[in-house]
């Protein structure tokens, strides 16, 4: 069993932008309501959230998460990492740290921007203390969810998406990419479900546009297929007609349920 819920949606601005007036950010639709996009994860035993994105503080109060397991980095930018610091309250009943995992660019500069974080003499409980891993693009285990990284070409970062599978269900999450290497194709092939990055119609110099993940689905074939890491230039009903039958948009709050 998976259970996926998506805390954020929307792109590095959020939606409503700040200081605009165009109808998506004028909307009283909830679902155009877009906070910067993460997600969790979850199985019969085990908590992974992906990202600490800015807004980690108000999803963690709407959705009541008190407690996860591990934290997942797709990227280094900053709307997907600067709640870091939110991520203490997770660490205040812990007496081991906290398992992090990222790719090597990731990791290093997460502890450049968070240095104390990870000194070996931080051992105050009220700190966050991040045990890193680097996991160099290989699978690993976390509880029952086995996690396979995905390596996708985004900007000039390293990037990863990442594919869950537990109870012999499946899901891959890429919210951010701009092309998917040929190497990395197979791995995201005939998944349950597949949520993936789609900013907006028209094409984007760093991000898939609709029409690009539209495409790229109808070739990997995913049962249900979402789309995700959202702009302001897209409004949700128009999105969900616009999709073929089998993908739709995804919204903060959402929940996958794969049982």
């Amino acid at each position: 069993m998976l259970n996926v819920l998506f805390l954020g949606s929307g792109t590095s601005t959020g939606v409503p932008v700040i200081g605009c007036n165009c109808e998506v950010c004028r909307s009283t639709d909830p679902r155009n309501k877009r906070w910067r996009s993460s997600l969790l994860v979850r199985s019969a035993t085990t908590t992974l959230l992906v990202d600490s994105c800015p807004d980690l503080r108000a999803q963690a109060l709407r959705h009541n998460l008190t407690a996860i397991d591990a934290v997942l980095y797709t990227h280094e930018h900053l709307d997907h990492t600067t709640g870091f610091d939110e991520m203490r309250a997770f660490c205040w009943r812990r007496t081991e740290r906290l398992p992090l995992y990222a790719g090597a660019g990731c990791l290093s500069m997460l502890k450049k921007m968070f240095g104390w974080a990870f000194d070996e003499s931080n051992t105050y409980q009220g700190y966050i203390r991040p045990a890193a891993h680097d996991h160099g693009g290989q699978p690993f285990t976390v509880g029952d969810i086995e996690v396979t990284p995905v390596r996708v070409l985004h900007a000039t970062v390293e990037t990863y998406g990442y594919v869950f599978r537990s109870g012999g269900r499946s899901f891959g999450y890429v919210p951010d990419i701009q092309e998917l290497p040929a190497e990395s194709e197979p791995l995201l092939e005939n998944l349950d479900a597949l949520a993936m990055d789609g900013l907006r119609y028209r094409p984007h110099r760093t991000h898939f546009c609709v029409d690009d993940t539209v495409a790229l689905m109808q070739k990997l074939r995913p049962a249900r297929g979402l789309v995700t890491h959202v702009g302001h230039e897209v409004e949700f009903g128009g999105l969900q007609a616009y999709l073929p039958d089998f993908i739709e948009p995804a919204y903060d709050g959402l929940e996958v349920v794969l049982d």
